[in-house]
């Protein structure tokens, strides 16, 4: 599904830019729980990302900074998007290095397969953020080690502390 719309900004703290979805197209994404899409800018950029209730019956997707530098976006400008439902597992790209760890520790794979939908995809992301595969591969080891030491339990400063004490952050 093809649609123009505008970069726009909330005046909030918690939401920043975004793009205004189409109120039909959003209806088609929107018919079960899961508002998980696969979201094209420009023709250039495709990411994960979810339709985001406005409040007032329509639906919003965020672009963070990352995504707005890649594509030299700026407040007002108009955009080119193209949304397809997002039918992975996670809604986000699994690292290959989590992947491959997560095969070889039961007990790591059966806390992350416990933890909600949202933490495992921040999990997704924290990982699969880093160009290196290396990178990629430590913050894996450290992420299962630590939800094994917490029982499952995800606190992210202390999370944030394990990074920091591997030195990598």
């Amino acid at each position: 599904m093809k649609f123009e719309t505008l970069l726009e900004q909330f005046n909030s703290e918690l939401w920043g830019f975004h793009i205004k979805v189409p109120a039909g197209i959003a209806r088609k994404f929107t018919t079960d729980k899961n508002r998980r899409v696969l979201c094209t800018l420009n023709q250039q950029l495709t990411y994960p990302c979810a339709l985001m209730p406005d409040g007032q019956g329509g639906f919003f997707i965020t672009v963070n900074k990352e995504n707005r530098k890649k594509l030299n976006l700026r407040l007002g400008d108009t955009l080119q998007a193209e949304l397809k439902k997002d039918t992975s597992k996670y809604g986000m790209p699994v690292p290959e290095e989590l992947g491959e760890l997560l095969k070889q520790d039961d007990e790591g794979n059966q806390i992350f397969q416990s933890l909600l939908p949202g933490k495992q995809r921040n999990l997704l992301y924290l990982i699969g953020k880093y160009k290196h595969s290396d990178t990629r591969l430590t913050k894996a080891i450290i992420v299962i080690n630590y939800l094994k030491s917490s029982g499952g339990k995800l606190d992210f400063k202390e999370l944030n502390e394990a990074f920091r004490e591997n030195g990598r952050l």
